[in-house]
């Protein structure tokens, strides 16, 4: 197979940039804000945020999920993509992180947007599901530890009505996928890849965006 995909350099990248890239100030400060956070690298790209951010305009999303927050620049790009009464429920564990982020979030005036729950996702999506939110949600980013992804993706096909759109982060993981595992992590994301491509429950689609980007709109 001819791969006729780009070698993203740090003079293009830069220029992909200067030549895209739309971010409320915010964003930029939060950005800023992460840059050398010991664990800087699991915030998602700038331009992987404004697709997703796009998408979310492009399905008219009113009610999103996010499973995975870190310092909440994904949450921020989604939110300011909705309109003023859209809603998303931040899933994370760590207050320690995502507490970075809640001054961005009012800084950018949509906070009141964005529901964030402190608690183990599977336990979150599983109440609302009890509560009879099945069907109700357009939008759902999954970025969060790997060896959950197949239970998280489980619960938002639940949860998404009929053409919402998932969009689930880290599906290339460096390129490790396409190697013999050797971390439970890699064995879990190929199995995910495995199960999406024969999944007809979805329209998929695997991005060489970031650190691979699989998008699934739910039939």
């Amino acid at each position: 197979m001819t791969n006729r995909n780009l070698t993203i350099d740090e003079r293009l990248g830069q220029y992909l940039l200067d030549n895209s890239l739309r971010e409320h100030p915010s964003q930029e400060a939060l950005r800023e804000a992460t840059r050398n956070h010991p664990h800087a690298g699991m915030q998602i790209a700038p331009d992987q945020g404004q697709l997703m951010a796009l998408l979310v305009k492009l399905i008219g999303a009113r009610r999103t999920l996010e499973i995975g927050t870190f310092t909440g620049y994904s949450a921020l790009t989604v939110a300011l993509a909705l309109p003023d009464d859209g809603h998303l429920l931040a899933c994370d564990i760590s207050d320690e992180f995502t507490r970075i982020g809640l001054p961005f979030w009012r800084a950018a005036g949509v906070a009141h947007k964005i529901e964030l729950v402190l608690a183990p996702a599977l336990h979150t999506l599983d109440a609302r599901l009890a509560a009879g939110a099945a069907g109700s949600y357009d939008f759902a980013f999954i970025d969060a530890d790997k060896t959950g992804y197949d239970g998280y993706l489980e619960r938002c096909w639940q949860l998404l009505r009929p053409g919402g759109l998932i969009a689930i982060d880290n599906t290339l993981w460096n390129g490790a996928v396409a190697r013999p595992a050797t971390s439970d992590d890699t064995a879990a994301l190929q199995r995910l890849n495995a199960k999406l491509h024969h999944d007809q429950r979805f329209d998929l689609a695997l991005l060489t965006v970031g650190d691979g980007l699989s998008l699934l709109r739910k039939r």
